[in-house]
């Protein structure tokens, strides 16, 4: 009797047993969203053979699915930076990325994707991606008009105005609503059919092949219910997303996060290309941290409320940015049996006509003791709270933890409470953010910091700039899967 053996990524194919190659190429890419049309557009250009393999029936992938909105600054500014009256000095846009994320920054990349944000920039426009000179001044989570630039992370929040001067780096598409991640894949797209790249839809790559020398030759792929082996004389660049959407892989890796959130991201992110990676003796790193947002803007006027838990004790600077809060409402309050963010009529404003947050009214009163009760907090604890900070507000102050003036007044009554605990209806989403240790070439490293010959990774299968919700912005892993993305294609075609 035959024993059927079982292909699964981590066990790699050696090169030896290979009786036939059914595909010939120089870059094999996996997956066809942000990072692998980027590294197929730049490897191509660079004149390699350029095929991809992407598990869905159309391109996309999560970068489909985002506003799409991309972080760039440095050297000066931007075009649209300089057009609406910013200067961006490099050091500066280092020196918040290391405050983001603090000794879990690869300070390696931060500084390569801040020295050539301008190129990148210039390399998105040249392929026809639009930015209009103009900025949204609201407090916004995306914008859903067709301006480019706005503040999308913790820039004007306490610790980060400590480290570095504020300025917006978040630059979204010239288009209106939440369409930035459809468009700028179509664009990428349309690139990659401009250029001689094969694409082959709905295959499923398997796990890698290499020689004895542990080498990386090519890839198992299914297609049509048929594996075909795949060598890539350059070299694999594994663009396959993170894991947020493999529940054992999350539990694992990220356990932390396995407490009911919701997955964002496409149904390929279920960390295949890691375990690849994995499967040939591959490093990873940062595999326990993910973004986790709480997303209680819009409206704006709610940042003017405080959070708090249980005792009623606020734990965060409510002006900054939603993941910041997010990933403080979970990690730092895990003991907390409720999150309730307090506000005033006036706060609580456009809430029911525009929100995203789902959390409902936990309660109400006319004074704060009134409303205390009724959310069951220890008597006098939200009145002692809710005085200490108005007290502090009235005067543009808060002593305790930096809300901005901007964002500062004091609360007055009737009081509104969003309960805004996990698991009560509020809603949480997160994606991953650590995947296989990579240089930012994309070459990627064992364990030891050896680079594995002929693999490369970009995107959420790597950890690339973005390191934890505490420090996230909005464009950052758009901005980091185009650019490293295009950095591992122009490295592989180079092998």
């Amino acid at each position: 009797m035959t024993t059927v053996t079982k292909t699964t990524a981590t066990k790699p194919r050696n090169s030896r047993d290979i009786q036939h190659w059914d595909i010939d190429t120089d870059v094999a890419i996996i997956g066809f969203g942000g990072a692998g049309a980027s590294a197929a557009i730049e490897a191509a250009d660079a004149g390699a053979k350029v095929t991809i393999f992407e598990l869905a029936s159309a391109s996309g992938g999560s970068t489909a699915l985002s506003s799409a909105e991309i972080y760039m600054g440095g050297n000066g500014g931007t075009p649209v930076q300089q057009a609406c009256g910013y200067h961006d000095d490099t050091e500066n846009m280092v020196n918040y990325l290391k405050a983001c994320f603090g000794n879990q920054a690869d300070d390696t990349k931060i500084r390569d994707y801040c020295e050539n944000s301008l190129m990148h920039y210039e390399w998105l426009t040249g392929l026809g991606v639009p930015f209009k000179l103009s900025e949204l001044k609201e407090r916004a989570i995306m914008a859903l008009t067709d301006d480019c630039l706005l503040f999308t992370g913790n820039e004007k929040a306490y610790p980060f105005t400590e480290h570095a001067t504020p300025v917006p780096r978040g630059h979204n598409l010239e288009i209106e609503g939440d369409n930035g991640g459809p468009l700028l894949m179509k664009i990428l797209t349309e690139a990659v059919q401009e250029r001689n790249i094969e694409v082959h839809y709905d295959s499923r790559a398997l796990t890698l092949i290499c020689n004895d020398a542990g080498e990386v030759e090519g890839v198992v792929v299914r297609i049509d219910q048929q594996e075909k082996t795949v060598r890539a004389r350059k070299g694999v660049i594994l663009c396959a997303g993170g894991f947020c959407m493999n529940e054992e892989m999350v539990r694992k890796y990220a356990p932390s996060f396995d407490c009911g959130l919701v997955p964002i991201g496409n149904p390929g992110d279920t960390g295949s290309g890691i375990l690849m990676g994995l499967g040939v003796g591959a490093g990873t790193t940062n595999m326990h941290e993910c973004f986790v947002s709480l997303p209680y803007y819009p409206p704006a006027s709610l940042t003017y409320g405080i959070l708090v838990n249980d005792k009623a004790q606020r734990f965060i600077n409510e002006d900054c940015y939603h993941g910041r809060v997010g990933y403080n409402a979970l990690m730092a309050q895990r003991n907390a049996k409720r999150i309730y963010f307090i506000t005033d009529v006036e706060g609580y404003g456009e809430y029911e006509k525009m929100s995203y947050l789902g959390a409902q009214v936990a309660g109400t009163g006319d004074s704060v003791a009134e409303l205390e009760l009724e959310l069951e907090l220890p008597a006098g604890s939200l009145q002692h709270t809710v005085d200490q900070y108005n007290s502090g507000a009235s005067e543009g102050k808060d002593p305790l933890f930096h809300k901005a003036a901007a964002w500062l007044r004091p609360l007055t009554p009737p009081y509104v409470a969003l309960d805004c605990t996990l698991g009560r209806g509020p809603f949480y989403p997160f994606f991953t953010l650590g995947g296989l240790d990579t240089l930012p070439s994309g070459e990627v490293l064992n364990p030891d910091g050896e680079v594995i010959s002929g693999l490369y990774a970009a995107g959420r299968t790597t950890a690339g700039i973005p390191r934890t919700a505490a420090g996230y912005a909005s464009g950052m892993s758009v901005g980091d899967v185009t650019y490293f993305g295009r950095r591992a294609g122009a490295c592989a075609a180079q092998n």
